[in-house]
């Protein structure tokens, strides 16, 4: 079969998949023979469900801005006649001679009285997050590749997410607030690299670019749903958004548990034959096709140990080889600089002056026409080239809102910047989809988004400098993303390719491409 056709032809409801078997040529390759039995032209029930596998990146959304929000400093007003002036916090004012404008429970910030707190404490919940996505992401995300697979990593990981947001908002103090915040960042570190890998194996070639960024569009959501939801929140306690975000994540994840269907790539790279069968039988029901699927994987070559299933078998595979290894630094080089920008420009709208509400929705619009480009150029363009030219773009414009100084002109570059950066990111995960196989995808893409989550760490550190002056956070912020995204250029260029599932199938491909 052609690498062009897509992932289980429609057939007629009087012929067996055995028939099939029998017209066409032998599969000697788990691609081969998925593309046979994936339903990816009747498509409408597999797509449901590997677009509410995407809805997973709405959650994550939610959780990784939320604290924008719940730890923002409220507003303030003088009470006494005589107030004096302090600047903008209300720290060093006697007692009695101001107050908030909202209620103490507002916000983190004025519930536990943290106007007059250093820097670390204030940021210490936020860093915590990070932390635990850092932690997490470590320890965690070679589970989906080796021992639990795509989908229960993922049911894992939402359900953590949200039973830690959800005792998060019953946090007595600071200090068991960063730690459930931290164990929100462990469950977090895996919920985009187990969606996204499980959607886009779910269906064929045909949709996988278009399943991908349909990723893209649920985290915008989850994004825009943020400002919208503390909107409605203002002046109720911080405690409430946290409960708003974490219900819908556990029901998502219970349906989850009890809907999606596991990877049959996944299953079969594993050595679990019979497993992947069952698999292609329940999606087969859904897509209205009751023809027995038979064990016809019996010429299916699976050239990977399965029983060397170690739970870091996957990076220690990364490791060995050096053109995996290479491939998976020069993506870790660029997702640390897009990372530092994509965390970092939200956080410094701030530094802007502009309102706080409407600047995070502008951000999280920039997102939107971000996804629509890449879904209109992704099967147009080269992945290699394109993600360098807007990575670069998005450092021109960091610069930028360095050198004008008038508040429109630096809000519209700052977005642009933001925009860049936000389409540089998505070319960059499906390339990383299409640069490594099977075998170890999760845990490649699961270090790439350990990589932008470093870059999201740095970010606050530079956000808080750049108050005084806009370079340490705009003009770092350029000079970064565009050294990083330059790494880009020495990876080998995947438009059009078939996904590999071994290691092996991969190099055969690379000597066939060399000669």
């Amino acid at each position: 079969m052609a690498d062009g056709a897509p992932l289980l032809a429609c057939y007629n409801s009087s012929e067996t998949l055995d028939s099939l078997e029998n017209q066409r040529p032998a599969a000697t390759t788990i691609d081969g023979t998925l593309e046979r039995y994936v339903d990816g032209n009747c498509r409408s029930s597999q797509l449901l469900q590997a677009i509410f596998v995407s809805l997973a990146w709405a959650f994550d959304a939610q959780q990784t801005f939320i604290s924008v929000f719940t730890d923002a400093e409220p507003a303030w007003h003088c009470t006494a006649a005589t107030c004096p002036s302090f600047g903008s916090t209300p720290c060093g004012l006697p007692p009695g001679s101001w107050a908030w404008d909202f209620p103490e429970d507002a916000s983190v910030m004025s519930e536990w009285s943290l106007q007059c707190a250093g820097s670390a404490v204030v940021g210490l919940p936020a860093s915590a997050y990070f932390a635990g996505c850092l932690i997490g992401g470590l320890l965690l995300s070679t589970l989906a590749d080796t021992v639990l697979g795509r989908k229960t990593m993922l049911f894992f990981s939402c359900f953590t997410m949200s039973l830690s947001a959800a005792l998060t908002a019953v946090s007595p103090n600071l200090w068991a607030y960063a730690a459930m915040r931290f164990l929100c960042g462990c469950g977090r570190a895996t919920v985009g690299t187990s969606s996204l890998v499980l959607s886009t194996e779910m269906v064929g070639k045909r949709w996988r670019e278009k399943v991908s960024i349909s990723s893209f569009f649920c985290f915008t959501l989850g994004f825009l749903s943020l400002p919208a939801l503390a909107y409605l929140n203002r002046g109720a306690s911080w405690r409430t958004l946290y409960l708003w975000t974490s219900i819908p994540c556990f029901f998502y994840s219970v349906l989850i548990y009890f809907w999606i269907n596991e990877s049959p790539r996944w299953l079969l790279v594993r050595g679990r034959r019979d497993e992947a069968i069952q698999a292609l039988k329940r999606m087969a029901a859904a897509n209205g096709r009751n023809n027995a699927i038979t064990s016809s994987f019996s010429k299916l070559i699976v050239e990977e140990n399965a029983s060397d299933v170690g739970v870091f078998s996957a990076m220690k595979m990364l490791w060995e080889k050096r053109w995996a290894l290479r491939r998976l630094l020069a993506t870790m080089i660029a997702g640390f600089g897009l990372g530092l920008l994509y965390y970092g420009m939200p956080l410094n709208v701030g530094n802007l002056g502009s309102d706080l509400y409407l600047s995070v929705t502008f951000n999280a619009l920039a997102e939107l026409p971000s996804s629509l480009i890449t879904l209109f150029l992704i099967g147009r363009v080269n992945r290699r080239s394109t993600t360098v030219a807007f990575a670069t773009a998005s450092g021109a414009f960091s610069f930028l809102c360095v050198a004008v100084t008038a508040e429109p002109w630096q809000m519209a570059a700052e977005l642009a910047s933001f925009f860049s950066a936000c389409t540089a990111f998505g070319f960059l995960l499906i390339y990383c989809i299409e640069l490594f196989p099977t075998c170890v995808r999760n845990s490649a893409i699961a270090m790439l988004r350990q990589a932008v989550v470093l870059g999201g760490v740095l970010a606050p550190m530079l956000v808080a400098e750049g108050r005084k002056r806009n370079f340490i956070s705009f003009g770092v912020f350029g000079v970064v993303v565009c050294s990083c995204g330059m790494f880009v250029a020495c990876l080998p260029e995947t438009r059009g390719r078939s996904m590999c599932d071994t290691m092996e199938e991969e190099e055969s491909k690379q000597m066939m491409n060399a000669s």
